[in-house]
């Protein structure tokens, strides 16, 4: 019984069968599914839709690519939150958080800026609240150890991750597990596919980031043309996983559940 721990479920793709896509995880044998925040207009939606799930988790944060509209009042929102449902127990850590330099570039100074402004806000926040983040680090690992040193959190998850094994070994010498998900089975992946080998499986989770990075597999809608991700597939990216480290499929998903539950505590309130 797998856990996709990172999974947009409430993404405009799944409006018209949600339900369904959560049914078929649920059959597949997924059983937590744990739902980041990008934005504060989407905070009630994940944490409603965790809760009416047994399957599900939540995290409240502010995405980087929503920094650019956000306003710093929002932080505000998000303080207010993490107090009004602390003692939520699907509320499992503060997310889905941290720095994108692949779609900012380095030229937009001001707008880097404001993403770490953001970052470190909330990080603070997570810090206040003993929870751990997820966190997106698209070609910004240097960047985000960085602050992660000067906040201190209590770890979490450097989600779909894609640095040197330099890189990987600092963010789990911080408390992180690395979130592995559907980039994992392309065979062009080269260097997911060596950390996938050479990191401990103890510091790994497995993850979906749905709708979004479909496995190789997925193949386009005929009518949409997209290649839509659903946490189901997370059951296969054990397998890959598995297939890549030459272990039994049940030895990956029992240790990457262990290692999800030890990043993300309150996970283990939902049993």
């Amino acid at each position: 019984m797998a856990f996709d721990t990172h999974c947009h479920l409430d993404a405009q793709e799944f409006v018209h069968d949600r339900d369904a896509v959560i049914a078929s995880a649920c059959e597949a044998g997924v059983t937590r599914i744990v739902i980041p925040a990008v934005e504060t207009q989407n905070f009630d939606t994940v944490r409603m839709l965790a809760n009416r799930m047994p399957t599900g988790a939540y995290a409240l944060g502010i995405h980087p690519l929503f920094v650019e509209k956000a306003q710093i009042e929002d932080l505000d929102v998000l303080r207010q939150q993490l107090e009004q449902y602390r003692d939520d127990p699907k509320l499992v850590a503060v997310g889905e958080i941290g720095l994108d330099l692949f779609e900012l570039g380095l030229k937009q100074a001001p707008l880097l800026d404001k993403q770490i402004e953001f970052f470190k806000a909330q990080l603070a926040l997570a810090k206040k609240f003993d929870l751990p983040v997820i966190l997106h680090v698209r070609r910004a690992q240097d960047l985000v150890l960085k602050y992660l040193r000067q906040v201190g959190v209590s770890g979490g998850i450097a989600h779909a991750f894609n640095g040197s094994f330099q890189q990987a070994q600092q963010f789990i010498d911080l408390g992180f597990a690395l979130g592995m998900g559907g980039a994992l089975t392309y065979t062009r992946a080269l260097q997911i596919r060596r950390l996938a080998t050479t990191i401990d499986l103890a510091h790994l989770v497995l993850e979906t980031d749905s709708p979004d990075i479909a496995p190789e597999w997925v193949e386009a809608d005929t009518c949409t043309g997209q290649r839509r991700n659903s946490p189901d597939q997370v059951m296969k990216i054990a397998q890959v996983l598995a297939r890549l480290r030459q272990c039994d499929k049940t030895e990956v998903i029992s240790v990457t559940n262990q290692t999800a539950y030890r990043v993300l505590p309150r996970l283990r309130n939902l049993d």
